[in-house]
């Protein structure tokens, strides 16, 4: 099933990590492979965001409670042949990013005050490995240089880029160009059209060898500086390094507007939805409703597991949702042991973990959940583990031996199970709804 999940195309991009795929399928132990030199990345982010119209720079914008810059950083820290990774943020940003870094765990960044352009920002990032006192920074082989605001990186095009970098000098990913480009006139009419089809757009990461760059960015002139904007044309004509240009994939999309945020935002919820694992207690009808549901979840991949012990903790670290089946109302036990282990292996801190208890009510009695001790103690549960990046969401589900309103049953149960994990809507947290 993880091959699957691992091989699958059709699906959204990992949004800065593995979800623990098959070791032998990583591309990170292809990387490990293919990379025997030093390798870093410098990441701009030292602009203002003005087309975002927002008073936070865009790189600092939240993602389920995560500033973007963050989710970039980890496409990179989490590759082992990858080793540091300089951020470059304006002077007022300084602490802000170093709190990022810290409450995030971001292990292999450096951050360095940018410039007051673009390219000059860069030239700060890669002055940081030319440093032979810096331990921290050591000196590259080849660097990647990549924008800040493009989360969805692949490893495979990142690995392409810094092989083509070590053998070409140079490397950069393009897109097709999606609209036609054309020129016009000084009083505003259409002057002409390139052709579409000879032209690319081009895109980041780009890769070089350190020496390259470093170089071309000594030999700079002021305007380039000022006005330039692609790193591949500075290698060109101050080094004489015509770059391997390299397809990338669709995913290389930059935030640039507000509408942006929530696509990306769509992305990492659709992507940390692909899977969850259902936990049955040991009741027969617990057990019953898990097999249901799972027949019923056709669009996620899911795992039954008997109960939330020691023993499955391979699970609890993999998966990302979490459907807890209890056939006692106050019985939180499970959902508890969960969320302790989530705090032990540090579970929760990047993506947010949701968990979906299901109380399976097995009286003909009509509860008023609504004034329950159960409700009240489920807000209060709710509540706290929202604290740590846990969204804990009930549905109550009646038992009945009635097959065709048991199926319709289980079938509501399991649209509301998925809605809850995709929207991953914290103000939902706490509420107890009823299939």
């Amino acid at each position: 099933m993880q091959q699957e999940r691992c091989s699958s195309s059709d699906r959204p991009l990992d949004p800065g990590s593995l979800l623990e795929c098959d070791a032998e399928r990583s591309a990170d132990r292809l990387g490990c492979a293919a990379v025997d030199f030093p390798v870093a990345v410098v990441l701009p982010a030292g602009g203002s965001g003005e087309r975002m119209g927002l008073a936070t720079p865009k790189q600092f914008c939240t993602i389920l409670n995560r500033p973007l810059i963050s989710f970039t950083i980890q496409a990179f820290e989490r590759l082992s042949w990858i080793g540091t990774v300089v951020v470059v943020v304006a002077k007022e940003n300084h602490d802000l990013m170093l709190n990022i870094v810290q409450k995030f765990n971001h292990t292999k960044v450096k951050v360095v005050h940018g410039g007051t352009t673009r390219h000059r920002s860069i030239f700060n990032g890669l002055q940081a490995f030319s440093s032979t006192t810096d331990s921290l920074t050591p000196k590259p082989k080849v660097v990647i240089i990549h924008d800040a605001v493009r989360p969805f990186v692949e490893e495979d095009l990142l690995l392409k880029i810094t092989l083509a970098a070590k053998e070409q000098g140079a490397s950069g990913a393009i897109r097709p160009l999606v609209s036609t480009v054309i020129a016009t006139t000084s009083e505003g009419y259409l002057d002409h059209s390139l052709e579409r089809a000879k032209y690319r757009a081009s895109e980041m990461p780009q890769g070089f060898l350190y020496d390259i760059i470093f170089q071309a960015y000594q030999r700079c002139s002021e305007f380039d500086f000022e006005f330039g904007s692609e790193c591949l044309h500075l290698a060109l004509q101050y080094c004489g390094t015509n770059a391997k240009l390299i397809d990338g994939p669709p995913t290389l999309w930059k935030v640039t507007y507000k509408r942006d945020l929530a696509a990306a935002e769509a992305i990492i919820k659709e992507t940390l939805s692909m899977s969850a694992c259902i936990i049955a207690g040991a009741e027969a009808e617990a057990v019953e409703l898990a097999k249901a549901l799972q027949k019923n979840l056709k669009m996620m991949e899911t795992d039954v597991i008997p109960c939330a012990k020691e023993s499955n903790t391979e699970y609890l670290s993999k998966t990302r949702n979490f459907i807890h089946i209890s056939t006692t109302a106050s019985n939180f036990s499970g959902t508890l042991d969960m969320v302790k282990r989530f705090e032990d292996i540090d579970h929760a801190r990047l993506y947010p973990v949701v968990v979906v208890w299901v109380q399976l009510n097995m009286t003909n009695q009509s509860v008023d959940s609504q004034k329950t001790e159960e409700l009240r103690a489920f807000r209060s549960l709710a509540s706290e583990v929202i604290l740590g990046n846990v969204l804990l969401y009930g549905i109550q589900i009646d038992h009945t031996k009635v097959p065709e309103q048991w199926e319709r049953s289980v079938e509501r149960l399991a649209e509301i199970t998925v809605a809850l994990i995709r929207d991953r809507n914290a103000a939902l947290t706490g509420q107890l709804l009823h299939a």
